[in-house]
């Protein structure tokens, strides 16, 4: 025999002993026990009641509108904080009023709920307030109103809120027969983590 078969068979008995030890030939125990886990997310669910909180007509400078609505929390979760973003637009008549945002001249007051209503927490215009952070108007408007608690799950809150048309002594011609679109978007912020 030729030394290359010697050799390839060495190597092929080496090589079948090696899987013989590596695939062995021993016993030992064992045993299993599996570990069923689950997470499941809460849920935050804002709504507002109604969601047209303001609907007018004819209105003339001097004219002030009352409205309420409630905000409740339909989760699960507790909601910290709530966010009001304000946007709205204008649509101009055509009475030349470039120079004047009718914003500026529709007041909102915010109101504690209680037997006084007249109580102001903030008083801006629309247009100051849509110029706001929703940092400031959660220090200055939203805390005030639901206070350390936030809105839990479950709890419902009311909410007051005083619209008015700014009468400046002066010609508000310019203003007949303008229209403003509001939108109040309210975000919920969850409470933060905790360690359970």
């Amino acid at each position: 025999m030729s030394m290359k078969k010697n050799i390839g068979r060495s190597v092929a008995a080496a090589v079948l002993g090696f899987i013989l030890i590596g695939g062995g030939t021993f016993a030992y125990f064992s045993d299993t026990e599996a570990s069923h886990n689950a997470f499941a997310a809460g849920t935050l669910d804002l709504n507002a009641n109604p969601t047209v909180i303001i609907d007018v007509e004819n209105i003339k400078p001097g004219d002030s509108f009352y409205r309420d609505f409630q905000l409740s929390n339909d989760g699960t979760l507790d909601i910290q904080k709530v966010l009001l973003e304000t946007a709205y637009t204008v649509t101009d008549a055509g009475n030349n009023n470039d120079s004047e945002d009718f914003g500026d001249y529709i007041e909102v007051e915010f109101l504690y709920n209680n037997s006084n209503s007249d109580e102001v927490i903030y008083r801006t215009t629309l247009a100051d307030l849509a110029d706001m952070t929703p940092e400031a108007i959660d220090q200055h408007i939203m805390y005030p109103w639901y206070g350390e608690k936030g809105l839990p799950a479950g709890s419902m809150h009311d909410f007051i809120v005083k619209f008015n048309f700014v009468d400046n002594g002066e010609d508000q011609n310019i203003f007949q027969g303008d229209s403003l679109q509001l939108e109040w978007t309210f975000e919920a912020r969850q409470t933060e983590g905790e360690a359970l």
